[in-house]
């Protein structure tokens, strides 16, 4: 077999970083016995996900899915997904997540003008 170069793979995920993580996902999977996609060929996890990668013989949205959330899709899923109802319990959907950056950032504004008019009034002293 050829000698695996990041190059494979990178036609599959140009961000470095990204292939960098999803592979080391990959890899932590095989070693908690997942299935392999391709011929082991004496090589180690890393390198047999990355192979997987570059041959394109795993599902990419699922191990980026098991990435950001954690652990492996429930059964009531799909109905999550489709009304949005237990994504905003936990703070998955994109409003919740821009509504607590919004409530941050005012935050931040108040304790920002409240030290501002403090040095003000130490000023006159």
């Amino acid at each position: 077999m050829a000698r695996l170069t990041v190059e494979d793979c990178v036609d599959r995920i140009p961000n470095r970083f990204e292939l960098t993580l999803l592979a080391a996902q990959r890899a932590r999977e095989l070693s908690a016995g997942a299935a392999l996609t391709v011929d082991r060929d004496n090589d180690k996890n890393p390198v047999i996900a990355l192979r997987e990668i570059a041959d394109d013989t795993i599902d990419l949205e699922a191990i980026r899915r098991k990435l950001i959330y954690g652990g492996e899709p429930q059964d009531d899923d799909a109905e999550a997904d489709a009304d949005g109802a237990f994504a905003d319990e936990v703070g998955l959907s994109g409003d919740a997540i821009a509504q607590a950056a919004a409530a941050l950032a005012a935050l931040d504004d108040d304790a920002s003008n409240a030290f501002a008019e403090g040095d003000e009034g130490s000023e006159d002293v």
